[in-house]
């Protein structure tokens, strides 16, 4: 996914979930203060997505349709939405990439039927991705930040290397 960046970190009952505002169609930027982490569920579960906009706006509502009739259940409804998207026939030819969470788990759920749970607690999708995860792992070996602030500061290393990542970062802490 060449199209933004988002990074989820979770540390003890808390994960902060950042994401760049950055709106990319080939090489120009469409806007700067997009927003592509929200929360879902009445706030108790945030998302954030890596791919077209209409796709991703899809995903969310197929997710928190998801998460209504498993009554809030994140990890349930995570596994429900990956087999879904994998098997239908239209989902499948979606292409954005998301990263789920509450206060105690954190997951990417891709189109080919993956739920992924990080062994650190440190998740990342999109173009910027990698440099944003390594510099959450960097981070928190060697700081005392909080989640919310190790987002941050990932997110602003990534917007420093990644040409479709911007600093525009939005950040939700579920707690």
């Amino acid at each position: 996914m060449r199209s933004t960046t988002i990074i989820g970190v979770k540390q003890g009952e808390k994960v902060a979930l950042a994401g760049d505002g950055q709106v990319s169609m080939g090489d120009t930027i469409m806007k700067r203060g997009a927003v592509k982490v929200r929360r879902l569920y009445d706030g108790k579960v945030a998302a954030g997505f890596a791919g077209t906009s209409a796709d991703a706006i899809t995903l969310f509502e197929k997710f928190e349709s998801k998460l209504e009739e498993f009554h809030g259940n994140i990890k349930r409804s995570a596994v429900e939405l990956a087999k879904e998207w994998r098997t239908d026939r239209v989902l499948r030819r979606l292409e954005a990439l998301i990263i789920v969470a509450d206060r105690e788990n954190l997951f990417i759920i891709s189109g080919n039927g993956d739920v992924i749970e990080p062994d650190d607690g440190v998740a990342a999708i999109g173009s910027g991705g990698p440099y944003a995860l390594a510099a959450a792992r960097a981070l928190i070996a060697n700081t005392d930040f909080s989640a919310e602030e190790i987002a941050r500061q990932a997110m602003t290393i990534a917007s420093e290397i990644c040409v479709y990542t911007n600093n525009e970062v939005n950040v939700e802490v579920m707690e």
